[in-house]
């Protein structure tokens, strides 16, 4: 598949979600490491999206996770890169901004990262926490040809579980 199709489908995708949250009348917010706020930026293309959107965070180091909530010990506990970390995110940025909907995402690309030993890389975390509940999942990436095709790669992966929460509700 051409890399702009795929683009357009997950674009497809984020509007289709942007529009049910909007219709619902729910908030979201999304806490994003290595997507680097690719999410929240597909979730903005739709317009009338500040109906939806509160707000987020790009937390590319530690110590940006546990400024904007997330707690230390399950980093240290865990590792940055681990479902825990990712559901700490997603419950972070959700409680700052009073927001129905938080989605947490940490992980590595193509590459180790050098400032975190327990880095894997093209493997990635994710979560989504509503106030009902949480879920995470992790995700191995193939080789993919540039980092903003890891970001809608992973990017894809939370738009479908969201719009098969979105749709059950």
């Amino acid at each position: 598949m051409r890399k702009e199709a795929c683009e357009d489908r997950i674009r497809e995708k984020y509007t289709a979600i942007t529009n049910l949250l909007i219709e619902k009348g729910w908030t979201i917010t999304t806490m994003e490491s290595c997507t680097a706020g690719q999410i929240i930026s597909l979730l903005t293309d739709t317009e009338g999206s500040s109906a939806a959107v509160k707000g987020a965070f790009v937390t590319y180091c530690n110590e940006a996770k546990v400024q904007q909530g997330v707690p230390e010990k399950v980093i240290l506990q865990h590792g940055v890169y681990s479902e825990e970390t990712a559901r700490a995110m997603a419950g972070a940025c959700r409680r700052a901004y009073h927001a129905n909907i938080g989605i947490g995402v940490t992980g590595s690309f193509g590459n180790t990262d050098p400032a975190n030993e327990d880095s894997v890389p093209g493997h990635v975390y994710f979560a989504i926490e509503t106030e009902e509940q949480v879920g995470s999942w992790s995700c191995v990436i193939p080789p993919q040809p540039s980092r903003k095709a890891y970001k809608f790669f992973i990017a894809e992966k939370v738009a479908d579980q969201l719009l098969a929460g979105l749709h059950m509700e």
